[in-house]
């Protein structure tokens, strides 16, 4: 079994949509062992109290900067012998000291259909605003991994939602994390502990 750490730093949508999967046997090879949040008052470090998973809190506000804070989250999923670890509503970009380490081995849900609206500021709500603003007909999420750039990694699973035409934000965010995230996610955390992830040149491949 695959020893899975899921970081978060906010309320836990994506890590409850882990947690409800595992509950239901829908993740096959891995279990989640460690939640590891960036804040204290996370409502995501509940959830994961109320599942029974150990969790630990690395404050990035008590870190002087991103390469400080990086080396000791390192250290942690070291500790916590790693094999997959999950960010799931992490909002903060780590060091490449941590993508190095763990080539391959560290995933994101981002809510949009990479290469549109990623990378550096697009995060929360102002993915879908930029969506909305551009006048996308669908949007959805990406599930892929992480490495030194943000949103650049191999994507692993894409799923889509229809966007209307009296959508907000918020609605179309709804939309997307119930739609898509929730199911996507917790897939592609299966496939990844059941070996079924295959990297060809910088691409990922999922086996069938």
């Amino acid at each position: 079994m695959k020893n899975i750490v899921v970081m978060v730093s906010g309320g836990g949508t994506n890590l409850q949509a882990l947690i409800d999967a595992q509950t239901r046997g829908e993740i096959k090879g891995g279990h989640i062992t460690c939640v590891i949040s960036s804040r204290a008052d996370a409502y995501a470090l509940e959830r994961a109290k109320n599942a029974g998973i150990n969790t630990v809190v690395l404050a990035r506000k008590e870190y002087p900067d991103s390469k400080t804070y990086s080396k000791a989250v390192l250290d942690e999923l070291n500790r916590q012998k790693a094999d997959l670890v999950v960010l799931a509503g992490f909002m903060t970009i780590l060091d490449e000291c941590v993508t190095k380490a763990y080539p391959y081995k560290i995933i994101n849900v981002h809510p949009a259909l990479i290469p549109s609206f990623c990378g550096e500021g697009y995060y929360g709500l102002k993915v879908h605003e930029a969506a909305l603003n551009y006048g996308v007909k669908v949007s959805g999420a990406t599930v892929h991994f992480v490495n030194e750039k943000a949103d650049a990694g191999a994507i692993i699973l894409q799923g889509t939602v229809e966007v209307k035409s009296d959508d907000t934000p918020e609605i179309l965010q709804r939309r997307i994390m119930e739609n898509v995230e929730w199911k996507l996610l917790p897939k592609a955390v299966s496939l990844f502990c059941e070996d079924r992830i295959t990297i060809r040149d910088g691409k990922a491949y999922v086996d069938v």
